[in-house]
């Protein structure tokens, strides 16, 4: 139990940390909206709000239509919430996701779930923020296929789209850069914590069966999994290679098709372990189907191969163990996200 403990006062460290430097923008400045920014459940720091995009309640209710609109896709048919529907917890599930070429995409869809943390967006890391993210999906021909100007005409010409527009930003302009920042203040509206892990850090002994405490000492013992999924969101923002994608038919480079890097090749950002039970299928493929999938991997040592980053190695994993190793995992399903529903009617 003392490595446990170590683990949650660490937690409780970087959490403190977080909320220190994540909650800077959380109270309005001059110039900035004066609406207050909603509470974070349980276990998460205040959101980082940006100070040329403020919260505002106005451009999350803008940004949660713009995210469930197929209109802005090329053939009317392809929103955001379809490589993220709520019901697989705005994540790409099984079967993967189809584009405006009728064609599953190449890569499975991450969770937008506490993005808002994210120091990079994309499994590649391509996009500093969720603004930034906001065109590749838009943009990209087998995803919605068009043109930020496409959107902005398509944008413009709905009626009821203006006074949602003027209410967020003081008028009815339309422009891609405030399509772009509607959507990410919603996206940073998404979150999950109030988790059974949180609750048990937080001093209810009781809220973690026995099977996932023993499952959190595994989870801290093995190096690799509590260095990598470290930290308030079990992520820390970097990127790793398990010794899948340059292997593939089609190579996927990852971060290496980003950089150039020959080092990087391979390399995936490592994703948050919150609400991990519910975003697969996983891997930035969506290869493996189910945690114990994902677990035997792990307990191999991952794929063999000249990029396999050097902390992945075979370990001990017995039945006992592994049920209590998942057992924990699904006690980091959280609250938060469950009520965010697609509107009733668009604009």
């Amino acid at each position: 139990m003392l490595r446990t403990k170590s683990f949650a006062i660490a937690w409780k460290w970087a959490a403190l940390a977080a909320t220190l430097v994540f909650g800077v923008c959380a109270a309005p400045g001059p110039g900035l909206s004066a609406d207050e920014p909603p509470a974070t459940p349980l276990g998460l720091p205040f959101v980082n709000w940006p100070v040329d995009n403020p919260y505002s309640a106005a451009r999350v209710e803008l940004g949660q239509y713009l995210f469930f609109d197929p209109r802005l896709s090329a053939n009317g048919k392809v929103s955001c919430a379809t490589c993220h529907p709520p019901s697989h917890a705005f994540a790409g599930g099984d079967p993967a996701p189809i584009g405006v070429t009728g064609k599953p995409l190449r890569r499975r869809a991450p969770t937008i779930i506490n993005r808002a943390y994210g120091q990079s967006q994309f499994l590649d890391g391509r996009a500093a923020t969720l603004e930034a993210q906001i065109s590749g999906p838009v943009t990209a021909p087998d995803e919605m296929g068009t043109s930020a100007q496409s959107v902005v005409e398509v944008v413009s010409n709905i009626a009821g789209y203006r006074p949602l527009f003027e209410k967020a930003f003081g008028d009815s302009q339309v422009s891609f850069d405030r399509i772009a920042k509607a959507i990410a203040s919603f996206e940073r509206t998404i979150l999950s914590g109030n988790s059974p892990y949180d609750r048990f850090v937080k001093g209810d002994k009781h809220a973690l069966s026995a099977q996932a405490k023993k499952g959190l000492d595994i989870f801290e013992r093995s190096g690799e999994c509590s260095e990598c999924h470290s930290g308030y969101n079990f992520t820390n923002e970097k990127f790793a290679s398990l010794g899948i994608g340059p292997e593939q038919t089609i190579p996927d480079l990852g971060l290496g098709g980003i950089t150039g890097k020959h080092r990087d090749e391979g390399k995936f950002k490592i994703p948050t372990l919150r609400e991990v039970a519910h975003t697969g299928p996983y891997m930035h493929d969506g290869r493996f189907k189910t945690l114990d999938d994902v677990l035997d991997f792990y307990r191999k040592g991952g794929q063999p191969s000249w990029h396999l980053d050097s902390r992945i190695a075979p370990f001990f994993l017995d039945a006992e163990a592994k049920a209590e190793l998942k057992a924990f995992l699904e006690s980091l399903s959280g609250e938060g996200w469950q009520q965010i529903r697609a509107p009733q009617r668009l604009p």
